[in-house]
């Protein structure tokens, strides 16, 4: 039974009070990202948080035959103590909490030409152990002078394909540092994969596994790269990219809890947004919702006979109790709040809920307490698997207990 609620309500129920939105629908969007943040400590700075939710999911959005897509793994979120919340801003590209290799390089470069590489600018070890006897100083200094010449060659080969930023995921060798910064050239190692793979998607660069096969058309572009002191942290900005598909928010605020608060919140309200730009598709909240949902299933249960309409009645108690436990929360009595809603929703609409900090039933359309869509239907089929999960679990140690019988598993046969 509860399988077939769960596809009913994909099939039949939600149409009667689902609206739809567009991509460009920003007040709808921002009503969703304050909705998913109200009481979580931050609605003193729900406004900034807000634009700065909306702002990044639109950005990483894409767009697809089926409507958009977005994946959230493009926005990188980067905390800083210090300042206020009023002080976090997104940036158009890639935020590093790395600074560059060599105090010789510059901190700024301008219409900056990015090399990825996936490989360390360092001498390669040999596979098999092996011992070399040097019996002069010449000797020594040709191996010297050697390693000097194949870092210089990568250096060069990087300067003749016109990257002015290298990034490496691996290390990068002090004598490699030493002849990038005499090049001008900005440098950072040790990059995480995943920073490694948001600036393939901001700056259209390539990771590139071989220096060798490094070119001209790998090359990513931003229009700064510049190391700024946050805090008293070095971290290094990649903004002004063109179209970045993927973007940084670096996030400030006063103590490192208001951070962590603030950080989760923005998360929260980032993936709310992301299901509502997917699926077109919202929702009232205040319990609109899941009471005009009670109502149709009691309906539908007075239409059936026999087991089926006690289970159907059961799933519309299940559903009411999320309204009825929002009710208690706000200290009302939950008995005449779930009697007015169901005689609100009778009479002017199926969007009225419940105003928690007024205790009065209003249209949550217009209040701005709406959801996506997603929301709702995972929580519906979450709470039907884990009822089924529950209920399996239950007969298989009923099973158990009816084999081993009342006076337990001494009294099973002997072989």
């Amino acid at each position: 039974y509860l399988r077939f609620f769960d596809s009913f309500w994909h099939s039949r129920m939600y149409s009667f009070f689902v609206e739809n939105h567009t991509f460009d629908d920003e007040d709808n969007l921002k009503q969703v990202a304050k909705t998913s943040m109200t009481g979580k400590k931050v609605e003193s700075n729900i406004d900034i948080l807000t634009d700065l939710a909306v702002k990044a999911v639109k950005q990483v959005a894409e767009k697809t035959e089926e409507g958009y897509s977005v994946d959230l793994d493009n926005i990188g979120i980067e905390k800083q103590e210090g300042g206020s919340t009023g002080d976090s801003f997104m940036v158009e590209g890639v935020i590093l909490d790395k600074e560059r290799v060599h105090p010789g390089m510059p901190k700024r470069i301008e219409e900056a030409k990015i090399a990825l590489l996936d490989s360390a600018m360092e001498i390669k070890k040999t596979e098999s152990d092996s011992e070399i006897r040097v019996s002069s100083p010449e000797e020594l200094q040709k191996f010297i002078d050697q390693e000097e010449t194949e870092f210089k060659e990568m250096v060069k080969k990087i300067e003749d394909v016109g990257a002015n930023v290298v990034i490496c995921q691996k290390g990068i060798d002090d004598i490699a540092q030493h002849f990038l910064s005499k090049k001008g050239i900005f440098a950072i190692r040790r990059a995480k994969k995943s920073d490694m793979e948001k600036l393939a998607q901001a700056t259209g660069g390539k990771i590139v596994t071989n220096i060798e096969d490094l070119s001209p058309t790998d090359l990513g572009k931003a229009g700064v790269v510049e190391e700024r002191k946050i805090s008293g942290e070095d971290m290094t900005f990649i903004e002004q990219c063109e179209n970045p598909k993927a973007i940084s928010v670096l996030f400030r605020g006063g103590t490192e809890h208001i951070v962590d608060e603030a950080e989760r919140s923005l998360h929260d309200a980032i993936s709310v947004i992301a299901k509502s730009i997917e699926s077109g598709k919202i929702v009232a909240g205040g319990g609109a919702t899941e009471i005009e949902l009670s109502m149709r299933l009691s309906d539908y249960a007075d239409s059936i006979r026999g087991k089926e309409a006690l289970a159907v009645r059961g799933f519309a108690n299940a559903v009411e109790s999320i309204a009825r436990s929002l009710a208690e929360n706000a200290g009302l009595d939950t008995i005449d709040t779930i009697v007015e809603l169901r005689s609100k929703h009778e009479k002017d609409g199926v969007s009225f809920g419940l105003d928690a900090y007024t205790g009065e039933l209003k249209d949550m359309m217009k209040e701005g307490v709406i959801e996506p869509l997603l929301v709702k239907t995972q929580a519906v089929s979450s709470g039907s698997e884990a009822a089924v999960m529950i209920l399996r679990i239950d007969d298989v140690i009923a099973a158990k207990e009816g084999g081993f019988g009342r006076e337990g598993p001494e009294e099973m046969p002997e072989y």
